[in-house]
Order: C-alpha cells, then sequence, then structure tokens
C-alpha cells in the first residue's frame, strides 16, 4: 500500500508565499511520475506541476514564473514553492504520483490540503 501526505497549506495574504510538501511512503519500487493538481471551487481539477517520466518539468501558463516544483529523489518527496500567490490561486491542492511497487503501477492521491489567498 502507498500514501500520499501533504503539508504546507494555509492562509496567505496576496502576493505571499507558500510551500508545500508531498511525501509517498509504502511499497514503492519506483516513482515514474509525480505533481501536484489543484481544484478550485466549481470548477475541474487541473494540473499545476508536474515531473514527467522523462525528467521534464511540466507548468500550467498560469503559474509559470511565480510556482517551482522540486523533489528529493530519497525522501520520495516532492515539493511546491508558490511565490507571489493570487486570489485565483485559492483551492484544494493535491498531490498526485503514478507509483510503481515493481510488479504493477497506478495512480495515487494525496488528501489534498487548502491554499487560500485573501486579505
Amino acid at each position: 500500500q502507498v500514501q500520499l501526505v501533504e503539508s504546507g497549506g494555509g492562509l496567505v495574504q496576496p502576493g505571499g508565499s507558500l510551500r508545500l510538501s508531498c511525501a509517498a511512503s509504502g511499497s514503492i519500487f519506483r516513482i515514474n511520475v509525480m505533481g501536484w493538481y489543484r481544484q478550485a471551487p466549481g470548477k475541474e481539477r487541473e494540473s499545476v506541476a508536474t515531473f514527467t517520466s522523462g525528467g521534464r518539468i511540466n507548468y500550467a501558463d498560469s503559474v509559470k514564473g511565480r510556482f517551482t516544483i522540486s523533489r528529493d529523489n530519497g525522501k520520495n518527496t516532492v515539493y511546491l514553492q508558490m511565490n507571489t500567490l493570487k486570489p485565483e490561486d485559492t483551492a484544494v491542492y493535491y498531490c498526485n504520483a503514478d507509483i510503481s511497487n515493481g510488479i504493477v503501477h497506478r495512480s495515487y492521491w494525496g488528501q489534498g490540503t487548502q491554499v487560500t489567498v485573501s486579505s
């Protein structure tokens, strides 16, 4: 069994910063893809920033230049540094990873962490 545990959400003023963390644990042979999604009220879940299986990084156009994704492979952890936050960044942020146990692979989701940008 695999778990993704997120942390770091909260309330921040416009222009502020937050750093999210997502740690994967359990039966992990290889993490193929790992990244962040978000879902605002009344909207569909969207990709924010992800590491692809080839090691490239994809960012949503709305966060380019403001958000930075990074990872610590030794800790099976991915981070999302969010700077210059805007009210439209308010959403529940979810970590997602495609993980192989050496036999099969599947997609896992974290429980989500709320990010609220408001004055």
